[in-house]
């Protein structure tokens, strides 16, 4: 059954060709039964041809053929030609013609009118002997259903097309739509890795470097202290490592790994734990906590444990020699509060990584992104006095 329901829709025009040759075979049966005299053989073959052709080629021009069998009625009324089997094929058109979903509505509604007028006129031409006004008026409403129910079955169909073109349509936008969200999910995942590491590269690379030239400085004079330096920079580099997989996992399969080397997310707590790295790095730096610690968004305590970085990070790096810093955090009612400040060397200091004299680098642009991720506001530039300030507010949620 399939089969031959797929055979159908890849063949219209063949099957329409089939039924077209059957009914041409019952109209020649009444062609040649035609009392002599009835009406003119020749004439009324041809018409039946014309009708058989029209049902053949029904979907390749439904218009022009609607048009073709109207003009068949007309020339049956005019050449006193009764209706026979033939005349089932404006049956046939009529539905077509309704049914197409592209084509103009003017072929619809005047086969809808063709089909109304074609039983009444059919009994004003050949009435029935011997019937009554009631009887010939019930014969042609039942005559005119056959028409009405055609089309209506054609644009019930033409109406269904729509609604299931629509569907798929709708479908198919929606799907694109899907793809584009998750294209948009996934470059923002991947930039926000990008700057998870830059953060990681910017801060343990340079901590090794100051721990290196340390060592290399006191290497022959103080070798207790050169150890350290050195402990201190196998210990970051194993950090970093451990990071950078963690971050490159997720680059290569889109989620986290789990191994020995994943390292959590970092959060307020460990914000001391990075001031005393930096310390031990060679940076005078001053930590306070203002006001009662409470549990934070996990976004909100990465967010600012990688501002206190970036900002640290950037002092060490361009801040100078003689250069300190202070960290504050303050918690508020409705919010965290972040100040880093150093006195370094003002506004030489906005030169960040890769990054201009407007203080516009990749350093700030990131920190602005990771504010605005959760709701925060940022404020950076030269301190007054000299040095450089970074405060930031960020929002708190009630943690669930």
């Amino acid at each position: 059954m399939q089969r031959l329901y797929d055979f159908i829709r890849r063949h219209p025009t063949g099957v329409d060709s089939f039924w077209a040759v059957m009914l041409l075979g019952f109209s020649s049966l009444w062609v040649a039964q035609a009392p002599d005299g009835a009406e003119p053989r020749l004439l009324a073959a041809g018409l039946v041809l014309l009708l058989c052709l029209a049902l053949a080629l029904r979907r390749r021009a439904p218009d022009k053929m609607l048009l073709l069998v109207a003009v068949i009625g007309v020339a049956q009324l005019a050449l006193n030609i009764e209706v026979n089997p033939a005349d089932f094929a404006m049956l046939v058109v009529i539905y077509t013609v309704a049914a197409q979903g592209d084509g103009p509505r003017w072929a619809a509604r005047l086969a809808l009118v063709g089909g109304v007028c074609a039983a009444p006129l059919a009994q004003v031409r050949w009435p029935e002997p011997n019937v009554s006004t009631a009887g010939k008026v019930f014969f042609t409403v039942v005559m005119t259903v056959p028409f009405v129910l055609a089309w209506v079955l054609g644009d019930s169909m033409r109406t269904r097309r729509a609604y299931f073109a629509q569907l798929e349509e709708r479908a198919t936008r929606l799907e694109k739509e899907r793809e584009a969200q998750a294209k948009v999910a996934v470059a923002a995942e991947r930039a926000r890795i990008a700057r998870e590491l830059h953060d990681v590269v910017a801060h343990n690379v340079s901590v090794m470097v100051v721990q290196a030239d340390g060592a290399a400085y006191v290497l022959d004079t103080s070798p207790d202290q050169a150890k350290q330096a050195l402990e201190t920079i196998s210990t970051t580099g194993r950090q970093a490592l451990a990071e950078m997989r963690r971050l490159l996992g997720i680059l290569r399969t889109g989620e986290p790994q789990d191994s020995e080397d994943y390292v959590p997310q970092p959060d307020v707590q460990q914000i001391e734990d990075l001031v005393e790295q930096v310390r031990n790095a060679g940076l005078t730096v001053d930590f306070r906590v203002e006001g009662t610690p409470r549990p934070l968004p996990s976004g909100v305590e990465l967010t600012a444990y990688r501002i206190v970085q970036e900002a640290l990070t950037n002092t060490r790096k361009h801040g100078g020699p003689d250069a300190g810093a202070s960290v504050r955090l303050v918690y508020f009612d409705d919010g965290l509060g972040l100040l880093v400040e150093d006195d370094g060397r003002g506004a030489a200091h906005e030169l960040y990584e890769d990054g201009g004299a407007d203080g516009r680098g990749h350093g700030l642009i990131g920190m602005r992104e990771r504010v605005g991720m959760v709701g925060g506001t940022l404020d950076a530039g030269p301190r007054p006095g000299g040095g450089f300030r970074i405060s930031a507010l960020l929002p708190l949620k009630p943690a669930h």
